[in-house]
């Protein structure tokens, strides 16, 4: 392995400006270059954070696919997308890659405005086949004869979506390439029928002994060497029997594999056989290893699948200013509620540790499920525990919630059971940009009749919010936010929340601040400064977004007649339009109000402090807002 921290300047990768250069390379320069790149990898993400074990596990095939294949004419899909960091690099990116995930810097996934070679916007799971599919029969409309090709993990294998469309690309039995990467990993280790299913390799040491026993008695003889034919010839139907090949050609898939995903001779001849030779869908298996190449990557792929950054020698993460963050309070206190009361269950989709849960799932191993990326289930499996009077909380993020919005609305919200939803990462997440963003689930969520909605200012009130969310009548969501909390005193203490109440945090005559969740005390100080150059603003923390407390902020608007609300959420349909038609139904309508929020684009990837202030919803904007909407203090 070299020496992560330097660069090596006489490096084949340097050479590499599209994939038509590694064409040229034999198989032992593509070998240096594989380790090139892991290099690269590794020294750009230590400085960026992000996808670290992921990309790592997939050098190899991204070479080869990009050596086998036509790209761009080919289309390569990566499923999630956050594996692409190779394929970027290949594929005339090079250079910026030292830009990755930073402000108006490269994206973490594959993006169109990028590079043609990102056949596919890709963000969320299982996503890949479906698009693939639908690639492939275009082409064939257009009598084009290139190649879609969808790399999908296996955990990705385990959301409905990549089953339906195995099931429909099996129907259309066009030609389509699916590469089935398997690390037995999605971010948490896999869980599920499936995963153990795909984990039936005949690669055990007593089959390799029982092999190699067979293989020294027989080769003595001609006799021997006939049957050693016949064993081989049979070891693959018996290979295909236990191993998945039997599930994907019941979808109509010719299957090939499992082979070793880091073995570069083996992988150029598959993937040229395939291309040369398939007619129909064809699913590849290939073995990886999240990590490979980068020790602590390897010890631990669940924590360097996502990950800030950290020191190359040791893998540790630098350090933070020691603050418990939201979802470890999360984390936290729902344990701290479980030990009390038996019928709380935790569920979580394939991010046990990226939620706060894995001391949960530890004390509590049977109340505990991890679904896998699964979120549409997870929420009609609460809805099920709850009919039976357990009280699940489901903890998803925020971008993730928005796969299951029909399950919220049919089977929680309608029948109205007592589900609580754990929405964390709401609001602008940071570098991993509009997909990861949580800045719908407002929006979303707040149509939905039954549906209590809640916002905590800080970690304390986080707490309080989940012990009233556990046990409300009916369906509860509570929203917060990604990273550090404001090191508040914590409680043992959990107390019940009077429903749709909120709290008078400052009063004054001139203007009245809403802000919501974590823009409560950017208002805050945004009054404080105010009121040093003569504007005195009223500041509410509604807490509930739905109910609103209606009388508190009717009095207080009515009061100021000028209302700013502030959120950390899209401005469409979010809690500003909720305050709009509160002050509707009252008769408000001399009221002057200005809605602060993300506006109607999709917001990219930057630090939450930088993409805050783009949306004008940090403290100086507030303040800026105020003066202006005043007409005082300029």
């Amino acid at each position: 392995m070299s020496k992560f921290p330097e660069t090596k300047t006489n490096s084949i990768l340097m050479g590499i400006e599209s994939p038509a250069d590694i064409r040229k390379l034999s198989i032992p320069q593509l070998q240096v270059l594989a380790q090139d790149i892991r290099d690269l990898i590794v020294q750009t993400v230590a400085r960026t954070g992000g996808h670290l074990a992921p990309s790592l596990g997939v050098v190899e095939l991204t070479i080869a696919l990009h050596y086998v294949f036509d790209t761009p004419s080919d289309k390569l899909i990566w499923d999630v997308g956050h594996q692409s960091y190779a394929h970027k690099i290949l594929s005339g990116r090079r250079e910026i890659f030292s830009s990755l995930r930073q402000y108006k810097g490269m994206s973490g996934f594959p993006k169109f405005k990028e590079s043609n070679y990102d056949a596919f916007e890709t963000g969320h799971s299982s996503t890949s086949i479906s698009a693939a599919l639908g690639i492939t029969l275009a082409k064939n409309l257009k009598e084009d004869p290139h190649r879609a090709i969808a790399v999908i993990g296996d955990g990705s294998m385990t959301a409905g979506l990549a089953f339906e469309a195995l099931n429909h690309a099996g129907h259309l039995d066009k030609d389509l390439i699916v590469i089935l990467n398997d690390n037995e990993m999605s971010i948490s280790p896999n869980v599920g029928a499936l995963s153990s299913f795909l984990s039936r390799k005949l690669t055990g040491k007593t089959m390799s002994r029982v092999k190699a026993h067979l293989v020294e008695k027989l080769q003595i003889s001609d006799v021997g060497e006939n049957i050693l034919n016949i064993l081989r010839k049979s070891e693959e139907s018996f290979k295909s029997f236990f191993t998945p090949g039997m599930l994907f050609e019941a979808f109509k898939f010719n299957y090939i594999g499992p082979i070793d995903g880091h073995n570069l001779e083996d992988l150029l001849e598959t993937l040229e056989t395939v291309r040369d030779n398939s007619q129909g869908p064809m699913l590849i298996h290939v073995l990886t290893k999240k990590g490979r190449g980068y020790g602590p990557a390897e010890k631990n792929p669940d924590i360097f699948h996502g990950i800030g950054p950290f020191d190359i020698i040791s893998g540790t993460p630098h350090s933070t200013n020691g603050t418990a963050t939201y979802t470890q309070v999360f984390g936290d206190t729902v344990v701290q509620m479980a030990e009390k009361d038996e019928k709380i269950i935790a569920i979580s989709a394939a991010m046990v540790s990226g939620t706060g849960l894995s001391k949960f799932a530890k004390a509590f191993p049977h109340r505990f499920f991890d679904v896998g990326i699964a979120e549409q289930h997870a929420l009609t499996f609460a809805a099920g525990l709850a009919v039976e009077g357990m009280r699940p909380v489901v903890a998803i993020y925020s971008t993730f919630f928005q796969r299951a919005l029909d399950q919220i609305i049919h089977d929680i919200c309608i029948p109205n059971l007592p589900v609580t939803l754990a929405i964390d990462r709401a609001g602008v997440v940071g570098d991993d940009g509009p997909t990861h963003h949580g800045v719908f689930d407002i929006s979303f969520l707040r149509f939905i009749p039954n549906m209590i909605i809640m916002a905590p200012k800080d970690e304390l009130e986080l707490q309080h919010m989940l012990y009233t969310a556990v046990y409300c009548d009916g369906p509860a969501a509570i929203r917060y936010p990604r990273g550090s909390g404001y090191g508040v005193a914590l409680t043992d203490s959990l107390t019940k929340l009077k429903i749709g109440k909120g709290e008078l945090l400052r009063s004054g005559d001139d203007i009245l601040l809403l802000p919501v969740g974590n823009r409560v005390y950017p208002a805050v100080e945004a009054a404080e400064e105010l009121k040093k150059i003569g504007i005195n603003a009223a500041v509410i923390n509604p807490r509930f977004i739905k109910p609103l407390d209606a009388e508190l902020i009717c009095h207080w608007a009515q009061h100021t007649t000028r209302v700013i609300t502030i959120e950390d959420n899209a401005r469409q349909g979010g809690f500003g339009s909720s305050i709009l038609e509160l002050f509707s139904q009252h008769g408000l309508y001399s009221v002057q109000t200005c809605m602060l929020g993300h506006p109607d684009n999709f917001v990219e990837h930057g630090p939450q402090s930088t993409l805050w202030k783009d949306s004008h919803i940090d403290v100086q904007s507030i303040i800026q807002t105020t003066i202006k909407l005043t007409g005082r203090g300029e």
